[in-house]
């Protein structure tokens, strides 16, 4: 039986895509982990790979197509024997994409099946209808195996022919874990004027319309909700960084032959990985019902390209070299500013950091970008009047602003993580001990 092939969910706020590229065409035979296409999502240029083996049989979808939903169907793949006249019985799989939950939760995550499969599939001893391909079907007869005990990889959950290779003749049901109970609503917050009385208001002034691509959807979408839901609270610190620039102008001469520069941003994000160490309990997010405590300090620091914005990941930060994290925040940026980063690179994390210093911006407050307990805004160094030992010196003084998550670090807390980074970046010779 013909198979649609569906637009997958490629990242974790994907809802639509732009298919960019086909690279089959209708009547090329492809394989399990075969390149597909390439698809656009809100964050990157991704490959989609084939979850079963076939003959492209039909492309719903042009390339280049723009906001193209997730379970669309986008081609269909036919079987050993099957030709094009088929493809008018395919199963109805639009109705099922209609009905499905959206795939919202974790990079090609496959979201639950919820809709009426193919007429012909199999059912479990329960009565629950099982959503498998026809060769993984095929393939569980020729076994003897149960398909009702076997988790699908696939779009949906669909089991595929992969997931019935490896599997046990005879093999027993499973029951899956009960899904938690679904969390009441909360109560809609204000939407605010609708585009439409906006459009009325500037009616008689010359305007021009910016239609909103996935990236800016998405930012705003979820920065809405980081505002609307996350009790946000701040701290303020200042850190002299004399001696740092100092430190940074010694270490950039020696490292010169190299070939490596260290920014002031560097030894940022190296005191933030080392206070998140000496801090354990700020080294923590949000999980819903429970705080997760992370054991490494995984670093993600905003980086600013063309219409948005990235949050690239430096993992285990606190290892690393200066020299090592600045070859790697470098690397990072630059795939970030070309949409090259895959999602493992820019999700996950307990901590962020965003510098505006560069730009000229003395402070500023961030917000937090879920599921992160908090994020340092960064402000410029300024030449500013200290007094120290009754004295009036000029320091280089750099202000800093923590944006905290109160359900996961109270004040305190909040206070010890700040010290500890403002205590590295002042005595920065110790971040290489």
């Amino acid at each position: 039986m013909p198979t649609e092939i569906l637009m997958p969910a490629l990242s974790p706020t994907m809802e639509e895509g732009t298919l960019a590229k086909w690279l089959v065409k209708e009547g090329d035979t492809v394989s399990s982990g075969d390149i597909l296409a390439e698809i656009e999502t809100d964050k990157a240029t991704m490959e989609f790979e084939a979850v079963d083996e076939g003959t492209v049989g039909k492309i719903l979808v042009a390339e280049g197509t723009a906001g193209v939903k997730v379970n669309t169907p986008i081609a269909v793949l036919l079987e050993e024997g099957e030709s094009a006249a088929d493809i008018g019985a395919a199963p109805a799989q639009k109705a099922e994409a209609a009905t499905a939950p959206k795939a919202d939760a974790a990079p090609a995550a496959a979201a639950p099946a919820a809709a009426a499969p193919a007429p012909a599939a199999p059912k479990s001893s329960s009565g629950d209808r099982i959503f498998a391909s026809p060769l993984a079907r095929r393939i569980a007869a020729e076994k003897g195996i149960d398909l009702a005990g076997i988790a699908g990889s696939g779009p949906r959950g669909r089991i595929v022919k992969t997931d019935v290779e490896g599997a046990k003749p005879g093999a027993a049901p499973t029951k899956a874990a009960a899904a938690p109970a679904a969390a009441p609503a909360a109560a809609a917050a204000p939407a605010g004027p609708s585009a439409e009385a906006i459009l009325k208001i500037y009616a008689d002034r010359p305007t021009e319309e910016i239609a909103l691509d996935g990236m800016r959807r998405t930012i705003a979408a979820r920065l809405t909700e980081a505002k609307q839901t996350i009790p946000h609270f701040y701290l303020r610190r200042s850190a002299k960084l004399d001696e740092l620039m100092k430190f940074r102008a010694t270490l950039n001469k020696q490292l010169e032959g190299r070939g490596v520069k260290l920014s002031v941003n560097d030894f940022i994000i190296k005191a933030c990985a080392l206070a998140l160490q000496e801090v354990p309990d700020a080294n923590a997010v949000w999980a819903g019902d429970r705080i997760l405590k992370l054991k490494p300090s995984d670093v993600a620091v905003a980086v600013a390209i063309e219409g948005g914005l990235f949050t690239p990941v430096l993992k285990d930060a606190q290892q690393k070299t200066l020299s090592a994290l600045s070859a790697e925040m470098k690397d990072l940026a630059t795939r970030a500013k070309t949409k090259k980063l895959a999602p493992h690179e820019y999700q996950g994390g307990s901590f962020a950091i965003s510098n505006l210093g560069m730009f000229g911006i003395e402070n500023f407050d961030a917000v937090i970008n879920p599921p992160h307990g908090a994020i340092l805004a960064v402000g410029s160094g300024i030449q500013t009047p200290v007094a120290e030992n009754g004295e009036l010196v000029i320091r280089n003084v750099m202000s800093m602003t923590l944006s905290v998550d109160h359900r996961v670090i109270d004040g305190a807390l909040g206070a010890q993580l700040l010290q500890a980074i403002v205590a590295h970046l002042e005595n920065p010779m110790g971040m290489l001990a």
